[in-house]
């Protein structure tokens, strides 16, 4: 993989700015300034990959304020077109990155067609570009999420170690959406298959590349703030009308927090899907060493030329055959 396939045209723009600031003058090193750095690359990281979700909520918020309730629906669905294609357009999101978004959209849509049917939720009545009852534009929330998920996997050049096998993973996420359906007839199976999917991924850990610095988190950990996060952002789309659930017909309340296992159990489906499209992303096993296998190798003049690496041999140690992109010259930090 080239250095440029690792961010979009615009982003390497940003990136080139970003770099002239953060080192600027080669400031020495000092602890503090090295933590608050890196603290807020990560957190800009994190908000540039929500950026679809982000204004999809706000557009929500605008919308709801705005526009009367008969016409919020294809309202919501066009602006929801309109910044899918923005996205595209000003070179924030890749044509790659689009199929795993089209395909979150069709299957969520499926389920928010049968799930409005048996009453979980419902949506305010009205709009051409509705299906059974559904608008369109319920489709693009799920495909926020896929969206934040390719895009932080390309920022931050995720990598895993203790991977589970992907048919493993296949079989829990195929039954934890099969139990979104199915818990509606039969005993609800939610519970034994957030068991499993804690067995599946207890010892995974995930590799996350800042600035500099690289962070090792647990894969749950990681999956569960994405769990509340998702939560925090549906309490606000629900406020703002965009759907309603039983016990907010009345009067708006909060979303009960219950609901972050439904989103925990749908970031597992989320992973398998972003794996299923992305291969390499669940390639990087641990070897022997414990290290994670890196696809990203310099190539050429570049591999043996670069003075920054560190050697110890011919070969060097397996961290320094497996050059971050974080210490090439042109690799972006987003």
């Amino acid at each position: 993989m080239t250095v440029r396939s690792l961010s979009t045209a615009v982003e390497a723009r940003i990136d080139r700015a970003a770099r002239r600031l953060l080192d600027a003058g080669h400031q020495p090193h000092r602890p503090v300034r090295v933590f608050v750095t890196e603290f807020l690359v990560f957190g800009a990281k994190q908000a540039w990959a929500c950026a679809f979700g982000a204004m999809l909520l706000a557009t929500m918020a605008v919308v709801h304020l705005t526009v009367p309730a008969a016409m919020r629906n294809d309202v919501l669905t066009i602006a929801a077109v309109l910044l899918q294609v923005g996205m595209l357009v000003f070179g924030l999101e890749t044509v790659r990155e689009l199929r795993v978004v089209l395909l979150f959209h069709v299957v969520g849509t499926a389920m928010e067609v049968f799930k409005t049917h048996m009453g979980s939720w419902t949506y305010e009545p009205g709009g051409l570009f509705v299906v059974a009852g559904v608008p369109l534009f319920s489709g693009f929330m799920y495909g926020a999420v896929g969206s934040y998920m390719v895009r932080v996997y390309r920022l931050s050049d995720l990598r895993f170690d203790r991977y589970p096998r992907q048919w493993l993973l296949a079989v829990v996420a195929g039954g934890i959406y099969l139990n979104f359906f199915g818990h509606h007839f039969v005993a609800d199976a939610r519970y034994v298959l957030l068991a499993l999917v804690l067995l599946l991924f207890a010892r995974t850990t995930m590799h996350v590349r800042i600035h500099r610095a690289t962070l090792r988190m647990p894969v749950l950990v990681a999956m569960g703030l994405v769990a509340v996060f998702v939560w925090a952002a549906e309490n606000v789309a629900t406020w703002a009308g965009a759907w309603s659930y039983p016990a907010q017909l009345a009067v708006w309340q909060p979303v009960a927090p219950t609901k972050i296992v439904a989103w925990f159990l749908l970031m597992t489906i989320s992973v398998a899907l972003v794996t299923w499209l992305y291969p390499a992303l669940s390639s990087g096993r641990a070897d022997s060493a414990g290290s994670t296998a890196d696809s990203r190798r310099p190539r050429g003049a570049r591999a043996a030329g670069d003075p920054r690496l560190p050697s110890t041999g011919p070969a060097g140690p397996a961290s320094a055959r497996r050059e971050s992109s974080a210490f090439r010259d042109r690799a972006p930090l987003g």
